[in-house]
């Protein structure tokens, strides 16, 4: 059964009642079902809880204002009704893994969560075939459990400048495939030509060279950047590779930011060999 034009109107519900109080019986009614069922079918059709995605909406909604503003953060947070404080930076935490007032200073983009849209519109990118000589990087292992998380930590604490010595340079992210716990290591760093500062606490990294499919995310904004990262990702995996005549050889993917830029685009690098079967 398709749910999303009654799980639609629950959303639209919502968002017009961000910043006062949202009744999930409201909620319900709105999407023409009782209580219990909704809250089964909001979670079957969305992949969260209706207070789990109402949550997430106020954080989001609550990070742009703070970059748009110079007003007192605890004031934006209370008008998407946080009643403290103290409330509002550990959720802000517990999701972004860094602190309101470090996202302020430092601009840099979060994984914020905009509405509910269940018809997205056609998304590709056409990457460039080129071939890659081997380089080496300085990196810090990520020691959270999602990409994001570990760039908010990497750019709020200015680690890149802490590597370079104060000089502006390009940032890697690498994804390597850890076969003995079955998931992905993630590395942020710089090449190490460029890792002149302090370099405590990272690790090398060779890239080895080859054939790669280079792809240049959409220009995105502030705000939906890292959503715009993840669907190009997506599509490169689930659509561009089975289509493209060629393979993932399940070497080092890596995607390359200039943060200072504030151009909200970045290159992403999948190794590639012609699939045996073209």
């Amino acid at each position: 059964m398709d749910y999303r034009e009654h799980i639609a109107r629950a959303v639209a519900y919502i968002e017009q009642n961000l910043t006062g109080d949202i009744d999930l019986a409201a909620c319900a009614r709105a999407a023409g079902y009782s209580k219990y069922y909704f809250l089964r079918v909001f979670r079957e059709a969305t992949g969260m809880t209706p207070a789990d995605y109402i949550r997430k909406r106020r954080l989001s909604e609550i990070a742009k204002r703070i970059c748009e503003s110079d007003g007192p953060i605890a004031d934006i947070a209370f008008a998407y009704g946080f009643n403290s404080k103290e409330n509002f930076i550990r959720a802000f935490r517990n999701e972004h893994h860094i602190l309101p007032s470090e996202y302020r200073k430092a601009g840099n983009s979060l994984n914020l969560l905009e509405p509910i849209a269940f018809e997205e519109k056609p998304f590709s990118v056409t990457p460039d075939i080129v071939a890659i000589s081997p380089f080496s990087l300085t990196v810090y292992k990520s020691d959270e459990d999602e990409p994001p998380k570990f760039w908010n930590k990497y750019n709020a604490g200015k680690w890149s400048m802490r590597l370079s010595g104060g000089r502006v340079c390009e940032d890697y992210g690498v994804s390597i495939r850890n076969p003995d716990e079955n998931r992905l290591d993630y590395y942020i760093g710089i090449r190490t030509e460029m890792a002149t500062g302090d370099v405590a606490g990272t690790m090398e990294l060779h890239i080895p060279g080859g054939m790669y499919a280079v792809f240049r995310t959409p220009v995105a904004s502030h705000a939906n950047f890292v959503n715009t990262i993840r669907r190009t990702w997506d599509y490169i995996h689930s659509v561009w590779l089975p289509r493209s005549g060629y393979r993932y050889t399940g070497g080092c993917q890596f995607e390359t930011y200039l943060e200072q830029s504030r151009a909200f685009t970045e290159t992403i690098h999948i190794p590639i060999e012609e699939a045996q079967d073209r």
